[in-house]
């Protein structure tokens, strides 16, 4: 009987739960870590000027737009590496690999070129008041110009993910976040001998962070990823590899695309009442991202587990997994919707500048932050569902499911209730969006389990 070394890997053997949690806890860590620093980030801000903040605010449809790329590129090469591994086919492991390399490059040169030519149109499209658009554009210039950190940092990670070395991951992401962390107050208030810059000072201590994490993922790639080769002599990207990718990465890069269209969108509405809700809503973000993003690290966790035991024809892990991650998110994201109920006052407090006197900070916050999550009850399950979609080849169901999430049915909600009844209605279009969201997972995940999971259990015809 042939061997087959993949069967060593710990995804195929070891036992699900302690698999995942050994996945995922790492991967955890790193995201609380980043959206520990994104809200720190956005407090030093707060304490420039209303105007600095709302100007962040306003960025995050590009700077999502930018994680969209980055992470939907990575999410097809970690897919196809997991399932390459799972089929013990080295030689298209390592093309993966370079070809992912090549992908993150081109994406790199765009958004320099964007970030040169278009930051200052992309907020006076916005607004006209000169604070915002001044500190906007050089905000966005930076983290633009020099996003090279963020696409190859995400790609390196998702190597490591890939091959199970999740712990590596940790290590790099907290390198980055911890080094942001300590730069931004220095940079922005000009500390010790460095001048005060203020926004653009938050930028810098966001790509420099963001580059010493890459550098350390890279070292640890090249020294603890023996099962992952980077070897670019004679590299000429592959067709068929990047179709492979991007029949994963692209549903996910527009999935993700959607979410910038949506922030931009929502801006819109809500900056027609007040600037101040446009910085509730850019607060929110920073907020919520403390139990989304070890969701989404649960994710990161799980997406490999799935698509290698796919690729190893093992329909049982599959199902135990799903099960796992559901559970354990469901459990986060309830944790999430109590702190919001219990404490939205002392979360808006942090971020409230010395200009806001009249408290319209907490006035429009505190419920806002109390209906948005209402939307966490159900969002568990939906975010595990489209991991798994993309993990088993089904992109397009995620973005389907995003897109009518978004776009068809959160905008127009949030448009028509606040003009019928108020700023504070547009807030429940969020709950309203996910329960739709929630009912096409439960469709759709009944369908891939019938005709994708459930096959795995019999024979492969003889050739």
């Amino acid at each position: 009987m042939a061997q087959q070394p993949t069967e060593e890997n710990k995804m195929g053997v070891m036992p699900e739960n302690r698999l995942l949690l050994n996945m995922a806890i790492p991967i955890m860590i790193s995201m609380m870590v980043q959206a520990f620093y994104n809200v720190v980030d956005s407090y030093f801000v707060s304490q420039v000027s209303q105007d600095a903040l709302n100007a962040v605010s306003l960025a995050f449809p590009v700077q999502n737009l930018m994680i969209a790329v980055s992470v939907g590129t990575a999410v097809g090469v970690n897919a196809l590496l997991a399932r390459s591994l799972g089929q013990g086919d080295r030689e298209k492991v390592n093309r993966t690999a370079v070809n992912g390399v090549f992908l993150m490059a081109l994406s790199c040169l765009v958004f320099l070129v964007l970030g040169l030519t278009c930051s200052r149109l992309f907020y006076t499209i916005q607004t006209d008041i000169p604070g915002i658009i001044s500190c906007g554009a050089d905000y966005l210039t930076i983290v633009c110009a020099v996003s090279a950190g963020l696409f190859f940092s995400v790609l390196m990670e998702r190597l490591l993910q890939a091959t199970g070395q999740t712990f590596y991951t940790m290590v790099a992401q907290a390198a980055g976040a911890i080094t942001n962390i300590i730069l931004d107050p220095i940079l922005i208030f000009g500390l010790g001998p460095f001048p005060r810059l203020e926004v653009a000072g938050a930028a810098l201590a966001t790509v420099i962070g963001q580059l010493l994490g890459c550098c350390v993922c890279i070292f640890f790639n090249a020294t603890r990823n023996p099962e992952v080769k980077l070897v670019f002599k004679g590299f000429r990207p592959h067709g068929q590899t990047i179709r492979e990718i991007y029949s994963v990465g692209l549903p996910s890069i527009v999935m993700q695309s959607i979410g910038s269209v949506m922030v931009f969108g929502m801006n819109q509405i809500l900056i027609a009442f007040t600037d101040t809700a446009t910085a509730v809503f850019g607060i929110y973000f920073k907020l919520q991202s403390f139990f989304f993003m070890p969701v989404f690290g649960l994710n990161n966790g799980m997406v490999p587990i799935v698509a290698y035991n796919y690729g190893a024809r093992k329909p049982e892990r599959i199902i135990k997994t799903i099960r796992l991650a559901v559970m354990y998110a469901v459990i986060l994201l309830l944790l999430g919707f109590a702190v919001f109920q219990i404490f939205p006052g002392q979360l808006l407090e942090m971020f409230q500048s010395e200009e806001d006197a009249s408290g319209d900070l907490l006035a429009i916050g505190i419920p806002a932050l109390r209906l948005i999550s209402f939307s966490f009850i159900l969002a568990g399950f939906d975010v595990v569902c489209s991991a798994v979609f993309q993990a088993l080849d089904h992109g397009v169901l995620s973005l389907t499911i995003q897109l009518v999430r978004q776009l068809v049915v959160l905008l127009p909600a949030a448009y028509i209730l606040s003009h019928q009844f108020g700023l504070e209605a547009a807030w429940l279009s969020f709950p309203i969006a996910e329960l739709v969201s929630c009912a096409m997972c439960a469709v759709f995940l009944r369908r891939v389990h019938r005709r994708d999971i459930l096959p795995l259990s019999q024979p492969l015809p003889e050739r």
